[in-house]
């Protein structure tokens, strides 16, 4: 239940995970690496207070994939997966 203090929508962090639709460890490894900036506000309880903005930004995170050369991936083929496939130097200067 999203939460109004000071006019302004705010959501707790089992909300915005289920809403961008990842797990609190995927978000809170997020936010330790830096790639999610940690929250302004917190609530009595200390518990991080997300604006929809952020949760934006989130779920843009959630939709960017990368590979790192030497990196085994998956890739779907008009859904059907094909075969694992190793990323050179070349391959990721295609993507």
């Amino acid at each position: 239940m999203p939460v109004i203090l000071d006019d302004r929508t705010y959501y707790r962090t089992a909300e915005v995970c289920r809403l961008v639709g990842i797990t609190r460890n995927t978000l809170f490894r997020w936010l330790r690496k830096g790639m999610v900036s940690d929250v302004e506000y917190r609530d009595w309880r200390g518990w991080r207070l997300f604006t929809l903005a952020q949760i934006e930004t989130i779920r843009i995170q959630t939709s960017q994939v990368t590979a790192t050369v030497g990196e085994r991936r998956r890739v779907d083929t008009g859904g059907q997966w094909s075969q694992d496939f190793a990323v050179t130097e070349e391959s990721s200067k295609n993507e």
